[in-house]
């Protein structure tokens, strides 16, 4: 995300917002089981248990005999307007913070590490307060049994119904702190591209170079914040019928850690952490390689747009 972008923050929401929606569909099965794996743990029930994953490979084979190939993409919609929506916002917060900072150093001067940071957490907090709700039916849609699984408009209402509008905020606590994962990934990217660029001696990244410097990144930050990512989730999960009579409800994501901590140790911590860094990675790498060719192309859109503006006036 250079400083030297001729887009506005909009063009710029528009091209990460491409290439985040692009990313989640490639990598959607990926997300369906780590978000499963991370609310049911393997002591939860003997090996046999359809709901029960012990590994990716598991996972796949069980939700495909249970569900068919479908059950792979179950919540695909509202992970999109998911996606599209947080991506959005984040990109545009981002831009338009990077940007109105930079205008205000002496020219030249480059950003420190710890600002990069600082304006990746500022733009990811706006970007969760305002989206979150959609994350919540995402995941109430992605955990629950076939049989109980409703669309996104019915299973917002029925979260309204019984938990009342802030049932849709749901995990906004432990996701205000995990915005230090895209603030690490995006921070980690502009310092490896730059490196990359002096070992290189390039003025531009290929789209090679952009996939391994993504991936990288997205790995640091995963890495760092997924125990976190994995209290959140289960947060918002809500326990099927089966499971209801014997779960006790979380009372934070500190509340979950803890449950988590005594019952699987702290490897516990890190169940699916497998499919969540491949899915993470991959995401990230497609998004950043995409997003790269869709900056291109709209800035191209854009000066058409102007000069057939320009055009009619004149």
């Amino acid at each position: 995300m250079a400083g030297g972008s001729k887009l506005s923050p909009f063009g710029h929401a528009i091209a990460g917002t491409g290439g985040a929606m692009f990313a989640l569909t490639c990598t959607y099965p990926l997300d369906i089981i780590k978000t499963r794996m991370q609310v049911r743990s393997k002591t939860d029930a003997n090996t046999s248990d359809p709901d029960v994953y012990q590994s990716t490979t598991d996972a796949v084979q069980k939700i495909i005999k249970t569900e068919g190939l479908p059950g792979l993409y179950a919540g695909l919609l509202s992970g999109l307007l998911g996606t599209a929506s947080q991506n959005f916002a984040y990109f545009y917060w981002y831009t338009f913070i990077r940007s109105g900072y930079i205008s205000r150093q002496p020219s030249g001067a480059a950003l420190s590490t710890l600002t990069e940071l600082l304006i990746g957490a500022g733009a990811g907090a706006l970007a969760q307060i305002f989206t979150i709700p959609v994350a919540v039916v995402t995941t109430r849609q992605q955990t629950m049994p076939l049989g109980e699984r409703q669309d996104l408009k019915s299973t917002a209402m029925e979260i309204v119904r019984e938990e009342g509008w802030t049932g849709l905020w749901k995990g906004l606590k432990p996701s205000l702190v995990l915005v230090v994962n895209p603030a690490i990934t995006y921070g980690m990217y502009s310092r490896i591209q730059e490196l990359v660029l002096k070992a290189f001696k390039r003025k531009d990244m290929t789209p090679g170079l952009v996939f391994l410097v993504g991936a990288l990144a997205k790995t640091l930050a995963t890495v760092v914040t997924y125990p976190y990512i994995m209290a959140k989730v289960r947060l918002q999960w809500k326990p099927s019928k089966k499971d209801a009579e014997t779960h006790k409800p979380y009372t934070g994501a500190i509340d979950v850690l803890k449950r988590v901590m005594a019952k699987e140790g702290i490897l516990g911590w890190y169940t699916g952490m497998q499919a969540q860094i491949t899915k993470a990675v991959i995401s990230q790498a497609l998004l950043f390689m995409v997003k790269d060719q869709l900056e291109k192309y709209t800035i191209v859109l854009f000066a058409l747009l102007a000069k057939q503006k320009r055009a009619k006036v004149m």
